[in-house]
């Protein structure tokens, strides 16, 4: 029989707020983070959900006043990575059967502006470690990079490896920052939005593109001070290999990882309360993703992007809206899909249109990505 694997803690730092109570409280007033930035030079300004990096230096200092002055010093994306994690270590013990994932698909990519050469700290396994040398963890770190289902195969790797009986519990964060690399990328195949991304409207056209880091901690023996847990019953990954940067036009890869994650929890189609979808805003995503859960019979079941809110903040998003899913089980509440008022899709979708209570016991998160990368989690609230 498996080990049972438990989300019993969490953490995330987003331009609307600093800790998980801030985020929540923000988005039941219909805030997003969303906003007009001027990041590339000669450029004209566009919609992105930034982090404030005066109120992120000035956080950093409050938490970690002297790190700095120590061996190390930080990149902004380190110190947010700090940040999330933070709280999470100070409650949880780290042993020598305590894993550290961390997920991310750029890492500190900015490093490589203006260098001749390449930085030790922009490779992923160097970020990945001074993270872990500076909370002292003893294992070797994990990497999950894998596109935008990082943040997903992340904590799917983390309840595996446990199950496996390589650890005992696990730490996993992911993050992404916004840089002038990734924004070309993305401009590369004309996916940014002109105006606030509307995911699943029938007028989106294209994505907004966020930063953010999260944290989460991940357990198979709980005990009596946890506030709260929930369940991973069930996870998968699958690639379509249809398309370096489209996805399957029959959703695929989608649809195999959504069946396969709940084939694994044992949970019937009937039973998912709450679906947090990708919902990037761009055409062809998500119409894939109305094909997928039309095909896995989920078109009636509640559902919402998050990317109204926070962008698309690549390797941090999985993580980030399994975390906002969790709060909303907590809370009975689900959150609209900002911004949608008319569906853009051949296949109907249950969209949340507004705050609304219910009972939430079973989540459902899928993730979809470039390279054809699909990914879903399934999680019970205890």
């Amino acid at each position: 029989m498996k080990k049972e694997i438990y989300i019993t803690d969490y953490n995330c730092i987003t331009p609307l707020g600093f800790d998980v109570p801030s985020n929540w409280n923000a988005l039941l007033e219909g805030k997003s983070g969303v906003a007009l930035h001027k990041i590339i030079e000669n450029q004209e300004p566009f919609y992105a959900s930034m982090i404030d990096s005066e109120k992120l230096e000035n956080e950093f200092k409050r938490f970690f006043d002297g790190a700095q002055n120590d061996s190390m010093e930080f990149t902004r994306l380190e110190k947010m990575f700090l940040l999330s994690l933070k709280p999470l270590v100070e409650k949880h013990p780290i042993s020598n059967e305590t894993a550290f994932v961390l997920s991310t698909t750029k890492g500190n990519i900015s490093l490589l502006k203006n260098q001749n050469t390449l930085p030790e700290g922009v490779f992923l396994s160097g970020l990945a470690q001074k993270i872990a040398d500076f909370f002292e963890f003893k294992t070797k770190p994990i990497v999950v990079s894998n596109a935008c289902v990082s943040g997903i195969m992340a904590i799917a790797v983390a309840k595996n490896m446990i199950q496996a009986g390589k650890y005992k519990d696990a730490f996993v964060i992911a993050g992404d920052e916004i840089s002038e690399f990734v924004i070309s990328g993305f401009n590369s195949f004309q996916a940014i939005g002109t105006e606030i991304c509307k995911p699943y409207d029938k007028n989106r056209d294209g994505i907004n593109i966020g930063e953010a880091t999260a944290a989460v901690y991940i357990t198979s023996e709980l005990s009596q001070n946890e506030k709260f847990s929930f369940k991973i019953l069930g996870d998968s990954a699958i690639n379509d290999a249809n398309h370096i940067s489209g996805p399957s036009r029959t959703g695929d890869g989608l649809f195999a990882s959504i069946r396969n994650a709940m084939t694994e929890a044992q949970i019937q189609t009937e039973k998912i309360d709450f679906i947090s979808a990708h919902g990037t805003a761009t055409i062809y995503n998500d119409e894939m993703e109305a094909v997928a859960f039309n095909r896995m019979e989920l078109q009636n079941t509640s559902l919402n992007s998050m990317k109204g809110y926070y962008g698309h903040c690549l390797g941090a998003s999985g993580l980030l809206e399994s975390i906002i899913s969790m709060e909303s089980a907590l809370n009975n509440t689900l959150i609209p899909s900002k911004n949608f008022e008319e569906t853009g899709t051949s296949q109907p979708l249950n969209i949340i249109k507004e705050n609304q209570p219910s009972e939430i016991k079973y989540i459902l998160k899928t993730a979809s990505g470039f390279g054809g990368c699909n990914a879903a989690i399934v999680l019970e609230k205890c």
